[in-house]
Order: C-alpha cells, then sequence, then structure tokens
C-alpha cells in the first residue's frame, strides 16, 4: 500500500482514484453475446454456458428436486446460518415499508403517492471464484418484501451443471420464484430480453464482473431497469490512535480479497497506527488462502496520514466509499458528518462482514464513487411510487388560472384548454 502523508488538494485527486478498467474492447464481445441471445434465446444460452462455464445442459432451468438434493448437502450449522442472516435481514427491510399520506395542497386539490411493487425482478448471482450465496438473501429478500410477484434466479452452473448448493438453499430460503443455470452475459440478456425457458423482467440487480457490468449497461439503455451502475469492491478505513491495528488489517484484507481489482484506502492522524496496520496486513496476508488475489488488490490501495479527524472525514467524503468503517474514540461525532457512503460501519467491532452477511443490512452497494448520488439496494428499489391527484371544482378554482397563466408563458396553447374548458365548466 502506498503511503501519502500530509497530502496536498492536488494529491487528494490521486488518491480517490480506482482502479482504471479499459472496457472498450470487451463492449464488442458483450453486445455480440446480447444480440445472440436476444435472436436465438434459449440455444444461444446453452451454447455460451458450454462456451464459458464448460457445461453442458440439457435444460437451463433448475428443478425441485436439485434443489432437494442440495438442501441435503448443505450442513445444518450452515443452513442455520443462512436462517439467521435472512431474519436479520427481513427486519431490516421491512422496517422500510412506505406509508403514503394523502396532502390536501390547497382547497379542493389532494395528492398521493402509493407503493407498487416491480412485478418481475431479476437477480444474477455470481457463482465462480467466490459463489456469492449471502447476495442471494440480500436481493430476494427485500423483492419478496416488496411484493414482486416475480424473482427471477439466474447464476452459472459447475462443469457437470450444478448450481452451488447453498445458492440453492439460500434461493428457497428467501423465496425465489425460478432459478437457471446461466451466467455472464448470456444470464443477463436471458432475462433482459427473455428465452424460451427465462422470463423476461423488468429490473435486473446483482454484481459481477466486468462483462456482466458492461451488459447490465447496455441493456439498460433500452430493455430493462437495473439497480446501479457499480465497480469492483472497496472499503475505507478511518482509524486514529486508539483503534485496533489487527481489526483494521483483517477488515482492510476483507475487501482486498475479492478481486485483484479491488481497492482499500485507509486514513489516520497516527503515523505509529499507519505502521502497525502495514504490519499487520503482512502478517495477515500470509495466513490468506486468496492471497495473491489481496495482494494485487493492495497495489491499487493507499495509507493515507492526515493532521486531523476532520481532514480523515473531508477526505472520505471526497472518496465516496462503498464501505466506510470508522475506528475512532469519537465515532458517534463522526458520523454525523458523513455525506458519501454506501455503508458504514461504527467502532471497533462493526466489521464490514457483518454487514456482508448476518447484520440485517443490505451489502448491494454503490462503488466506484456512485455512492454521491446512488443508495444501496434497498426496500424501494423494488418498488415504483404511483402519484395520484384529485381535484373538485373548488380546486379549478383555486388553481384553474395559474395552470392558464403559465401554459401560455410556456406556449402550449392545448394545456392551457384543457383547463380552460373545465373553467368555464363551473361557472355556467
Amino acid at each position: 500500500m502506498r503511503i501519502y502523508r500530509n497530502p496536498t488538494n492536488k494529491e487528494w485527486a490521486e488518491i480517490c482514484q480506482r482502479p482504471h478498467l479499459d472496457i472498450t474492447q470487451l463492449q464488442a464481445t458483450v453486445s455480440t453475446v446480447l444480440n445472440d441471445v436476444r435472436t436465438r434465446g434459449d440455444e444461444a444460452v446453452k451454447e455460451y454456458e458450454e462456451r464459458f462455464d464448460h457445461a453442458v445442459l440439457s435444460s437451463l432451468a433448475v428443478t425441485e428436486a436439485e434443489i432437494d438434493e442440495a438442501e441435503g448437502l448443505v450442513s445444518e450449522e450452515l443452513k442455520k446460518a443462512i436462517k439467521l442472516a435472512h431474519a436479520n435481514i427481513h427486519k431490516f427491510h421491512a422496517a422500510q415499508k412506505f406509508a403514503g399520506h394523502k396532502i390536501e395542497s390547497c382547497e379542493g386539490v389532494v395528492c398521493w403517492q402509493k407503493s407498487v411493487a416491480i412485478e418481475k425482478v431479476g437477480l444474477y448471482i455470481p457463482g465462480g471464484t467466490a459463489p456469492l450465496f449471502s447476495t442471494v438473501l440480500m436481493l430476494a429478500t427485500p423483492a419478496k418484501i416488496a411484493g414482486c410477484k416475480e424473482i427471477v434466479l439466474c447464476t452459472p452452473p459447475n462443469r457437470e451443471g450444478k448450481v452451488n448448493p447453498a445458492i440453492l438453499v439460500a434461493a428457497r430460503t428467501a423465496g425465489v420464484s425460478k432459478i437457471f443455470k446461466a451466467g455472464g452475459v448470456q444470464a443477463i440478456g436471458a432475462m433482459a430480453y427473455g428465452t424460451e425457458s427465462v422470463p423476461k423482467v423488468f429490473k435486473i440487480f446483482g454484481p459481477g464482473n466486468q462483462y456482466v457490468m458492461a451488459a447490465k449497461q447496455q441493456v439498460s439503455l433500452g430493455e430493462v431497469a437495473i439497480d446501479m451502475p457499480a465497480g469492483p469492491s472497496e472499503v475505507c478505513v478511518l482509524a486514529d490512535e486508539t483503534a485496533n491495528a489487527e481489526f483494521v488489517a483483517a477488515d482492510l484484507l476483507s475487501q482486498a480479497e475479492h478481486g485483484i481489482d479491488s481497492q482499500v484506502l485507509l486514513i489516520s492522524t497516527s503515523e505509529e497506527m499507519i505502521q502497525k496496520v502495514q504490519d499487520e496486513v503482512e502478517r495477515q496476508l500470509n495466513l490468506l488462502p486468496r492471497k495473491e488475489i489481496a495482494q494485487k488488490a493492495l497495489e491499487n490501495s493507499r495509507s493515507v496520514l492526515v493532521g486531523t479527524s476532520e481532514e480523515m472525514m473531508a477526505l472520505s467524503n471526497a472518496y465516496a466509499p462503498e464501505h466506510l468503517i470508522i475506528q475512532t474514540k469519537n465515532y458517534e461525532e463522526m458520523a454525523a458528518q458523513v455525506i458519501n457512503a454506501g455503508s458504514v460501519f461504527l467502532g471497533q467491532y462493526a466489521c464490514e462482514s457483518a454487514g456482508d452477511y448476518a447484520s440485517g443490512t443490505n451489502h448491494t452497494l454503490p462503488t466506484h464513487g456512485y455512492a454521491t448520488a446512488y443508495s444501496g439496494v434497498n426496500l424501494d428499489s423494488y418498488c415504483r411510487k404511483i402519484t395520484f391527484q384529485h381535484l373538485s371544482e373548488e380546486g379549478i378554482r383555486q388553481i384553474g388560472p395559474a395552470v392558464e397563466l403559465m401554459a401560455e408563458a410556456e406556449q402550449l396553447d392545448a394545456h392551457k384548454n384543457a383547463m380552460t374548458v373545465r373553467i368555464n365548466a363551473i361557472k355556467n
């Protein structure tokens, strides 16, 4: 990790840069696969599964018998952990239900909203080097609470054509409607366009590699909504002299092991703490099975020494991290100053892993600085707000003349007339 000491404003911009991914070459590949899936449906998906996932499939759909089999392959301890996580995720997201209120904006004019679930949603769950069954819980649980009628899940199979059993157990626990063996770009295309087997959905959720992200962005231009733009995973840790260096190092490495393009950032007011964390990172890194991946990610990562806690928070807000961990003695005070972050973890014991799995909050979050404008996945992600209004004759009297004047000023005569005919009707 490169160390910056009391960086200048110019260096701040450098610190906040993410690893650059040149996706110009893969865009053409992604477009070709998407067009092929749109044209040939299941046949194309199966061919790409054989080519990319090395799985020969007679059918894309996962059967109930396969899910039953998966139940027997997952330990009772892990099933209990999945149920615990699901219960906490359900409790947190159920509390986000929208309660609309009728507002009389002026006499005779009543306006209100109601929340309506998106009818069909698609969930993409990676299944490669790290099969993310926890993401099934994070995405399907709020979809079920929201009332989505069809929850479609796509995930790549292994070479034997089997889906990771923990993914299937999590899907059954969270209430997924249909599961399909499809990964990568072909899965995104199948859910965006619909095939003979895979239903077309209205919004696609879920993480993935750069091909999946490019596919989501391409289909979002005209076919289907997506949860958010996304890049590689990241964490920022704010640590003062009271922080636990072992904990901080573990938090940094837990994010670094996601992928070689992940990034971690440590900001501290203590040079001694930065050195302690560097030493701990080296020690813990050597114990990790995914050491090579984490080591590559650390090459994209930085430690920054600043003078005050205010500077720590200012730099964090400029970086707008996906995950923000605040390990300082005044973490509550600093939490009040957070402006840009996906999810925030306070104190020595709130590790990011808690939010990734079982505390109840959602781990599908904006990356690459998008926390300046996007929220993480929540119950509203699966809903639309539909607006209603009712005008009485008195409402026409109250706002009618203003509507006529404003429409006339915008030179929209038909708009003006729609109100004028009503004004004339109540005069008679």
